[in-house]
C-alpha cells in the first residue's frame, strides 16, 4: 500500500458500496480507481497529473464524475453511518457550523460551456464573490464524535443562518434493517451565528434540544421591551464547550488539500469529493 491509498479494513468497507458494470469489456480495477481519486483530492493535484498506476486519468474522471452525478458517495457515507447508527456508535450531540473554502482559479472557469454566464452560473456551481476572491462555504453536521452527518455546499457570501434548517434535513441515517431513516438529533450545538427565532423554533417544532448563545443586540431588544420581551433562551456553558468537536472535524477535512482549496469546476463534484473524504473518516473510526 502506498501513500494516500486505502488501506484493506477501508476498501472492505467500501467495495460493497461502489457499483460494479454487469456487462461490457474489463475495466480497470475500483479499488485501483477509487485509490486514484483519493489521491487526487488527498494532494489536489490535477487530474491530468495522477500518477500512471492509478491508470488512465480520463478513467479515472470520468468514473468520478459519474459516481458524483449518481450520488454513490452520499449513499455511501449513508451505508456507513448506518452500520455505526446499528452498533450504538453514532453520538447524536449534533453540531453544526460551516467553513470558508477559496476557489482556485481553475474552479471559476464554468462559464465556457453552460451556455449560461455571470452571476448567476457562479451561484449555481455554490461560488460566491466575496473581499476574498471567489470562495465556497462548506455547511457541515456532525455527531458528537466529530464525524460529518450531513453536508452542505454554497456560495461563500450565504449566511449560516439560512442554510441551518436545510442542513439538518440532510441528515439521513438509513435503518439495516426495517424503520424509517433517523433524521432528528437529540441535541442541537451552534454558534451566535445560528440565534434566530425562526431556527429556534424550528427546533422545538422538531423536538430538538438546542444550546446556542444569544447575539448581544438580540439581548438589549428583549432588554427594552421589558416583560414584553420575553425569557431569554436556556444555554449551558457545559454543553457548549463541546463546539470545538465540528472545528476539529473541519481540520481533518481541510487534510484532505483538494477540501481546503476547491478545484472542482462544479458544485458537484466538490461536494462529491467532500462525501468521499467524510466516508474515509467514517472508515477510519469505525
Amino acid at each position: 500500500m502506498r501513500r494516500h491509498e486505502l488501506t484493506d479494513q477501508e476498501w472492505e468497507l467500501l467495495a460493497p458500496l461502489i457499483p460494479r458494470a454487469a456487462t461490457g469489456r474489463p475495466r480497470v480495477s475500483d479499488r485501483q480507481v477509487i485509490n486514484g481519486m483519493v489521491y487526487k483530492i488527498r494532494t489536489g493535484i490535477s487530474w491530468r497529473d495522477l500518477p500512471e498506476r492509478y491508470g488512465p486519468w480520463q478513467t479515472v474522471y470520468t468514473r468520478f464524475r459519474r459516481y458524483a452525478l449518481d450520488g454513490v458517495f452520499t449513499r455511501a457515507l449513508q451505508q456507513i453511518q448506518a452500520r455505526a447508527d446499528a452498533a450504538g456508535d453514532i453520538d447524536w450531540l449534533v453540531q453544526i457550523d460551516s467553513t470558508i473554502v477559496r476557489a482556485h482559479q481553475h474552479a471559476a472557469a464554468t462559464g465556457r460551456k453552460g451556455g449560461t454566464s455571470g452571476r448567476t452560473n457562479r451561484n449555481d456551481h455554490a461560488l460566491g464573490r466575496s473581499r476574498g476572491g471567489l470562495t465556497t462555504k462548506v455547511h457541515l453536521a456532525c455527531d458528537g464524535r466529530g464525524r460529518p452527518l450531513a453536508i452542505l455546499v454554497t456560495p461563500g457570501q450565504r449566511h449560516d443562518s439560512i442554510c441551518a434548517r436545510p442542513l439538518l434535513e440532510r441528515i439521513r441515517v438509513p435503518r439495516t434493517g426495517m424503520g424509517r431513516p433517523r433524521c432528528r438529533p437529540d441535541h442541537v450545538i451552534a454558534d451566535k451565528a445560528y440565534s434566530s427565532r425562526g431556527f429556534r423554533a424550528y427546533l422545538r417544532r422538531r423536538g430538538i434540544a438546542q444550546t446556542i448563545p444569544e447575539k448581544t443586540d438580540q439581548q438589549r431588544h428583549r432588554h427594552n421591551r421589558s416583560r414584553r420581551g420575553g425569557r431569554p433562551p436556556a444555554f449551558d456553558r457545559q454543553t457548549y464547550r463541546q463546539r470545538n468537536i465540528v472545528e476539529r472535524c473541519f481540520n481533518r477535512l481541510k487534510g484532505f488539500r483538494g477540501i481546503a482549496t476547491r478545484y472542482e469546476k462544479t458544485a458537484t463534484s466538490y461536494e462529491a469529493a467532500v462525501a468521499l473524504a467524510s466516508s474515509l473518516l467514517w472508515a477510519r473510526s469505525v
